[in-house]
């Protein structure tokens, strides 16, 4: 999930903000100011209440940003980069660019989350249960209680055991360390996900239907963000298992035509359609050098008016926008990307363009792995 704001970084981690965090801020910040803090500390204004309840919902997302800051400084331990933490509505996500090399890096890097939780919580109760003993400022020590059983349920529900919950990639690293298959962890963990997600709205319904509780949408919401999760870690499971071990150079085909930046489309268009058909096509620039690619779905978008007036420099993806690769990059890698954003990806050796890697390349690459290797997708 790409962030909406960026806020900066820490330990050099870029930090950012979903817009949906602005959502949950506002939903916290009314049920703190006009439920929770006036029934813990009645007598107090409005004004007060919200003021407080704002602070307390900074208080909790910087807790959030702890808890996804835990997970991404024991991975940077175990040499595991770290692309950046998003906070969005249901929390937050510390996006890793790799897996944990073994099974107890993948064990503590689950871990450091939920107990960082753990220790916000414990800070927090310890601060109100003294303010609380001195009996001044019951307002703060409200605040501070709520906080820090927010902070022990976050950890407590992060350790359901099921993936893509903390306590899903623990029973990954457990099994890993167990059967000493990697692959068969993430699948188990991923199913273990897929029905602690189904309980989950099963009983957020009843919830709703039952006890006449609104409250129980949130369940049913969490539930099925988890189950999308699931499904998620269970293809890229799928992935890891078809394409390990498989280099860039397997999958990628010799690149068709190229076109050149000081084109013209109908010119081109002639050129193409001279030679094999295919999905996308590179784009040099008068030197010969990579310069992006344009795509035969985009082309056949335009109207004959713009076909004669543009340029392929006009309608090209434009290399910072494309993923560059390495003949010999692992290619598990290079999937996810492809996947997510169905471009084809331009591989690259000392400056010369070698071959491209489209999504039906990637396709058929994961088809032949898997027969070769006498497995049924799972």
């Amino acid at each position: 999930m790409r962030p909406t704001l960026r806020l900066g970084s820490i330990a050099g981690i870029p930090v950012g903000v979903h817009w949906s965090v602005f959502l949950i801020m506002l939903l916290l910040g009314q049920g703190l100011a006009t439920a929770v803090l006036p029934a813990g500390a009645p007598g107090g204004s409005a004004g007060v209440y919200w003021i407080v309840a704002l602070a307390v919902t900074v208080l909790f997302l910087g807790s959030l940003l702890a808890h996804e800051l835990s997970h991404a400084i024991v991975a940077r331990h175990y040499g595991v980069s770290v692309r950046r933490i998003t906070l969005w509505l249901l929390g937050g996500m510390a996006e890793l660019e790799s897996e944990p090399p073994h099974a107890r890096a993948d064990l503590f890097v689950a871990l450091a989350g939920p107990l960082a939780s753990l220790g916000a919580a414990a800070v927090f109760g310890a601060a109100a249960g003294g303010l609380y003993l001195t009996g001044v400022a019951p307002l703060a020590w409200v605040a501070l209680a709520w906080l820090a059983l927010v902070n022990a349920v976050l950890a407590v529900f992060n350790l359901l055991p099921g993936a893509p919950l903390d306590g899903g990639r623990v029973l990954r690293a457990a099994l890993w360390w167990w059967r000493g298959d990697r692959a068969f962890a993430a699948r188990t963990a991923a199913r273990a996900g897929m029905v602690v997600s189904i309980l989950m709205i099963a009983a957020g319904t009843l919830q709703v239907l039952w006890l006449a509780d609104i409250g129980g949408l949130w369940l049913v919401l969490l539930g099925w963000f988890l189950l999308f999760a699931g499904q998620a870690e269970q293809a890229d499971a799928r992935l890891r298992t078809a394409l390990s071990g498989v280099l860039v150079r397997d999958a990628m085909v010799p690149p068709p035509v190229a076109g050149y930046v000081t084109q013209r489309l109908d010119d081109f268009i002639a050129v193409a359609a001279a030679h094999r058909p295919a999905d996308a096509y590179p784009v040099l620039d008068p030197d010969g050098r990579p310069a992006g690619l344009v795509t035969l779905f985009s082309l056949a978008r335009l109207s004959p008016a713009q076909r004669t007036d543009k340029t392929l420099r006009d309608v090209r993806f434009p290399l910072d926008r494309l993923t560059v690769l390495s003949p010999d990059d692992p290619l598990e890698q290079a999937a996810r990307h492809i996947l997510a954003t169905r471009l084809p990806c331009l591989v690259i050796d000392q400056g010369t363009l070698i071959g491209l890697i489209t999504p039906t390349d990637l396709n058929r690459t994961i088809d032949m792995h898997t027969l070769s290797e006498g497995r049924a997708p799972s």
